[in-house]
């Protein structure tokens, strides 16, 4: 059974129970026995939904999980362990000229070349070094990075910028890798058509009609700078700061094009597709146009998955009765993480735009129709003779990735348009 059906059930569970304490049967205004025996019932139909209801969400979950499963490996288990356990700090110190031992990093460079037939303009790094997919940031012993010395410190504890959520992957967003030139992917655009007809008749001719998703190399990057005391002293907490450094940052700037996109050389998604229908929540968000935008989706034989939002729009549709100047009907959002059944995620990588007051928007659709494609490995260029950098002995370190967004089925998403934030 549907999550939304079991919570609705609930609904009208707890409002039997509400209409018997609010006329009690009873004397002295208590309940009869036939009450008081019913209002128990109700009470364990209701425990027994909750029941039902926590094991439908942990389902709902898994599944979703698995419909935005990543395509990766190679059919090389061997080769996939070493790709996990490449170093990205010993590629860099190598690559700069420094004594480390890099054979391992080496190799699977080499590898990746040549299955890949690519050259590339610096170090290929494998993705697997990123648990998930720009701001310049300087690393030294001396400096920022002098906790992350080798000696007595507690490099575990490294405290890190606070970031924007990254949330499309974990929505379920189809990752594409390895890809080369542009990318068309066929679609079924219509169907042929059925009909209806008497003996000894015949059918008309009817034709499906194709189209295509498209899709083309676009590029991201961002600088850092390390110093050479921390590629050949600095302990292993450096190389996963490293790794989370690089993926947070291109992670986000991913989430951002996912979400909208569609600048300068960026990709377009999903608020950013003119195919893509809105709802105008300008007059304020209410449960009506919240089933609207639903039914977008709905009305397009698609089905959503989850929602999508901004905090500030989360905090508002806590807060927001269903129907207005009626509380015992409830909040729009009844549940902390759950919206009419679907779950709701936030991040400030959703855009805000215009002041006095912002506004944002509120996305509702299906996320495996939204495809993330790679076209590289990500690269990494060691620049140790940098002007600035090399005075002070630094290396500068350059990161670009190759990807592309695109919607498989816009109609699957829809969102509602100008809330107050």
């Amino acid at each position: 059974m549907r999550l939304k059906d079991l919570q609705e059930r609930r609904s009208r569970t707890v409002k039997e129970m509400r209409e018997i304490t609010d006329n009690p049967k009873g004397d002295n205004g208590d309940l009869t026995d036939e009450q008081q025996q019913k209002f128990d019932e109700l009470r364990g139909q209701v425990e027994r939904l909750e029941q039902d209801i926590e094991r439908q969400q942990a389902i709902d979950e898994a599944e979703r999980r698995m419909s935005g499963q990543q395509v990766s490996g190679n059919g090389d288990q061997q080769f996939d362990r070493m790709r996990r356990d490449y170093s990205i700090v010993r590629a860099m110190a190598g690559a700069a000229g420094l004594p480390v031992d890099d054979g391992r990093e080496r190799e699977v460079q080499q590898e990746i070349r040549q299955r890949t037939g690519r050259t590339f303009t610096g170090i290929p790094v494998p993705t697997e070094v990123f648990e998930e997919p720009v701001e310049q940031r300087v690393l030294t012993s001396g400096g920022n990075g002098s906790d992350l010395i080798a000696t007595d410190h507690l490099g575990g504890q490294f405290i890190d910028r606070l970031r924007e959520a990254v949330v499309v992957r974990r929505l379920g967003a189809r990752v594409l890798r390895g890809l080369q030139g542009n990318v068309d992917i066929p679609k079924l655009a219509a169907s042929a058509s059925t009909e209806w007809v008497s003996e000894n008749s015949g059918l008309s001719t009817s034709e499906h009609n194709f189209t295509s998703v498209t899709m083309t190399p676009k590029h991201a990057g961002a600088i850092t700078e390390l110093s050479r005391n921390m590629l050949q002293q600095a302990s292993p907490d450096v190389e996963q700061l490293a790794r989370q450094d690089f993926a947070n940052i291109l992670a986000q700037a991913l989430d951002r094009v996912a979400i909208q996109g569609g600048g300068s050389n960026e990709p377009a998604g999903i608020l950013a597709n003119g195919n893509v229908p809105s709802v105008d929540m300008s007059g304020g968000v209410t449960w009506d146009l919240i089933q609207d935008v639903i039914g977008k989706v709905e009305d397009e034989n698609s089905m959503g998955t989850a929602w999508l939002t901004r905090p500030s729009v989360v905090r508002q549709l806590r807060t927001t009765n269903k129907v207005s100047s009626e509380p015992e009907h409830g909040f729009i959002m009844e549940g902390r993480n759950d919206l009419d059944g679907y779950p709701v995620s936030k991040t400030n990588l959703v855009p805000e735009s215009g002041s006095s007051p912002a506004t944002s928007e509120l996305i509702f659709g299906r996320f495996s129709d939204l495809l993330i494609g790679f076209w590289s490995e990500f690269d990494l260029l060691v620049n140790p003779y940098e002007s600035s950098a090399y005075a002070k002995g630094n290396i500068q370190v350059r990161g670009m990735m190759t990807a592309d967004v695109a919607l498989r089925h816009p109609e699957s998403f829809a969102y509602g348009t100008g809330i107050a934030v």
